[in-house]
């Protein structure tokens, strides 16, 4: 009886250890994914996402700020402001198409104007990255660091991109396109002037534009290594 008792205990320990054995096995298999992702310091974790955040950032400002960068570009070309969108409808069956496309054209004028002024504000938000922030956008989706930067930024930018906005909207002369293109509204009978913030409206769709061409560079760094154009880049980015 002894014997036999001694046998199943035996028998049992065996399959435990076997058990564990293979635990231990997907264990470590598991933790090696994950200690890739994480040898990397925090310094190099940190620098290598200011640097994804420079380069996409600068690549954008330098993009859209071309003649046409705005306008040429249909993701993110200012189009005429929903509100007033019947103003568009109607000149165009009236045969005052250009007054409308002068309108357009001089508000993504006044975007591709302003964006420059843009560049000195991501830098700043750039410096004020944590590392927390940091390991939170290095496990994130394919835009998680404009989705950050925009979170962090927006309302700032918004408060100090507005003016030059606004600025870069009168030399262009988007005011007295809409004008034109009122005037040409109201005569029609039965139409009546429909009002919009200009200002409010260019600056939002401007940055808008401004963090979705961003998340565009964001993306080809992490997924294209032809887009990591520096040894950290490849570095931090090859590694996730």
């Amino acid at each position: 009886m002894r014997k036999q008792y001694v046998a199943i205990m035996l028998a049992v320990v065996l399959a435990a250890g076997t058990a564990y054995g293979g635990f231990l096995s997907d264990l470590f298999k598991k933790g090696g994914s994950v200690a890739s992702k994480t040898s990397l310091d925090e310094g190099t974790v940190i620098s290598g996402l200011k640097e994804a955040l420079s380069v996409a950032t600068d690549k954008t400002v330098t993009s859209v700020s071309a003649l046409d960068g705005y306008f040429a570009n249909n993701a993110i070309k200012i189009l005429m402001p929903e509100k007033i969108q019947k103003v568009s409808d109607t000149l165009g069956k009236f045969g005052f198409r250009k007054q409308v496309d002068d309108f357009v054209l001089s508000m993504n004028r006044a975007a591709e104007k302003a964006a420059p002024v843009a560049r000195g504000y991501f830098t700043d938000a750039i410096k004020q990255m944590t590392f927390k922030d940091a390991m939170k956008i290095f496990d994130g989706g394919d835009t998680a660091a404009t989705d950050f930067f925009r979170k962090k930024t927006y309302t700032k930018l918004y408060d100090s991109f507005k003016p030059t906005i606004s600025g870069a909207m009168d030399q262009v002369g988007v005011a007295n396109y809409y004008k034109d293109m009122m005037g040409k509204f109201t005569a029609i009978p039965f139409m009546s002037e429909a009002s919009v913030d200009l200002d409010d409206y260019v600056t939002n769709e401007a940055l808008d534009g401004l963090f979705f061409m961003v998340g565009e560079e964001e993306k080809k760094i992490r997924k294209d290594p032809a887009a990591r154009v520096s040894d950290l880049l490849k570095q931090v980015f090859g590694k996730n």
